[in-house]
């Protein structure tokens, strides 16, 4: 038998001490909005910049909704059953006034689905993080949910009807075996649940809460979407509460990022990253942000959405630029099929900002805000111009360019930076040259092109800098829709 000396008396003081240390800097929170808003929200998120969305439930099987609507508000609204309302017509019309919506439960077979394919797509879209709705408005829980069938008085969850598999189960494994990180919805509220509408007390204490701590035992996300959240206020959902165990004790207390839709009066004040969708974003990077929307109008699949309802993969590629340089992520959002497909409209615009990430990810991945968000290459308009037009035009149509007071075109550059460089994302060509305004760079700064090798010609003329761009034919471009110039030891100066 080997005989094996014992440790060192050093080291085994080491690692007392490293333990002790690591034991007394565990923080415990108290259910309390001060206590939980002091958590870090963890550093993965504010590196991951780009995550994918999935809106997938019973509502896919219908697939409908009104043009500009959210379909996946099906149930809800088809179920004013009044003659002007285009909802219910629809459904009269193709499924029968005696179609119950719980009927589509049983047609919710997901027979193509394969959460390999899908985790795939995802990885290659360049996606660090991937958030599909364990349960929306419905209450149609997507794994195993003894709550669900039992307040529902039926079967309605996916492994007692429709598919008959743990959903759930199968996407997070094969997001996870690709380095992507796995979390989800989940809706405080349900629309028609019994419980809900008869005693909204004992909704919360006998379904809500036991669902929600069985989903993230389950599953341990690393990202929770709570949303639903607008009927009562956090103490009534007792949000804090739940969260103090989910910081506490549950299995992912140490990885989990958190929303801030917790109650009527929380968004934008508490929790670990503040939400909007289908806007403009927030502004700054004074508290971690996501921008969430669908490619088109809807979050969940809607069939009569055509090919001009869609972003192009350069206006997806811009806006994704454009709220990571104000110090966003963007959670954009895919709507399966009732049978378990993605789109493959969505597939291309997914594998295409996948390509453009490959060549120009060192901008977007890890970076911060820079300062300032943007400049106009020729021309001068104020910054606050472009946030007004942003938000004035919701889905900013017209993102990196627009016209001069003369009537000529000018175009835009973002800005992302990380310690050691400052990166200029020229939309479009930028030219001959990029000129970069109130910028500091050291005197013998040089640029590079990402995707193209070797050293940009830089001169510095006071406060801006001055990039000669280099000779490249149609074919020998490093990507599409923008390019990406790192500037290493350069930061912005207040604009002048």
């Amino acid at each position: 038998m080997k005989i094996f000396p014992p440790p060192r008396a050093g080291l085994v003081l080491t690692w007392f001490l490293s333990a002790l240390s690591g034991f007394a800097a565990e923080t415990k929170y108290e259910p309390t909005w001060a206590s939980l808003d002091r958590r870090p929200t963890p550093q993965w998120f504010l590196d991951a910049k780009f995550g994918i969305f999935i809106h997938w439930g019973v509502y896919s099987v219908p697939g409908w909704g009104v043009k500009g609507q959210y379909a996946e508000w099906y149930w809800h609204n088809m179920a004013n059953k009044k003659d002007d309302n285009p909802w219910w017509q629809y459904h009269k019309r193709v499924w029968g006034a005696d179609f119950e919506y719980a009927n589509f439960a049983a047609l919710f077979r997901c027979e193509h689905f394969n959460a390999e394919e899908w985790a795939d797509i995802f990885a290659r879209s360049g996606a660090k993080y991937v958030v599909p709705t364990s349960k929306h408005h419905e209450g149609f829980c997507l794994w195993p949910s003894a709550e669900a069938s039992r307040t529902w008085g039926r079967p309605w969850n996916a492994v007692e009807t429709g598919p008959k598999r743990d959903l759930m189960k199968e996407l997070s494994e094969a997001v996870r075996r690709r380095g992507l990180k796995f979390g989800f919805y989940y809706s405080l509220y349900e629309w028609f649940n019994p419980l809900w509408l008869s005693d909204r007390t004992r909704y919360v204490t006998e379904h809500m809460l036991p669902q929600f701590k069985d989903v993230v035992t389950r599953y341990a996300p690393a990202i929770i979407f709570s949303d639903g959240e607008w009927d009562m206020p956090s103490k009534a959902w007792r949000s804090e509460e739940f969260l103090a165990w989910l910081f506490n004790e549950s299995p992912c207390r140490e990885e989990v990022v958190i929303n801030d839709r917790w109650g009527k009066e929380t968004r934008h004040k508490h929790g670990g990253y503040y939400t909007t969708e289908y806007a403009a974003g927030l502004q700054d990077d004074s508290h971690p942000w996501e921008e969430s929307r669908g490619m088109a109008w809807s979050y969940g699949w809607n069939r009569i959405e055509n090919a001009d309802d869609y972003k192009t993969t350069r206006e997806l590629i811009l806006v994704l630029c454009d709220l990571v340089s104000r110090g966003g992520n963007l959670l954009l959002d895919i709507g399966p099929t009732g049978d378990g497909r993605i789109p493959v409209i969505m597939q291309q615009r997914l594998l295409e900002i996948g390509d453009w990430l490959r060549v120009n990810g060192e901008a977007i991945y890890g970076t911060r805000f820079a300062g300032r968000s943007c400049q106009w290459t020729e021309g001068k308009i104020p910054e606050q111009k472009f946030g007004e037009f942003a938000v004035k035009y919701n889905l900013m149509e017209q993102v990196g360019q627009r016209p001069r007071p003369d009537g000529q075109a000018v175009k835009q550059v973002f800005f992302t930076r990380k310690p050691d460089a400052l990166y200029a994302i020229s939309v479009g060509w930028p030219g001959r040259q990029l000129v970069l305004r109130d910028l500091e760079a050291p005197a013998d700064v040089t640029a590079t092109l990402l995707g193209v090798p070797g050293a940009l010609k830089t001169t510095r003329g006071g406060r801006n800098l001055i990039i000669e761009t280099p000779p490249l034919g149609p074919d020998e471009a490093p990507c599409r829709y923008a390019y990406v110039f790192k500037i290493p030891g350069a930061r912005l100066l207040p604009a002048r």
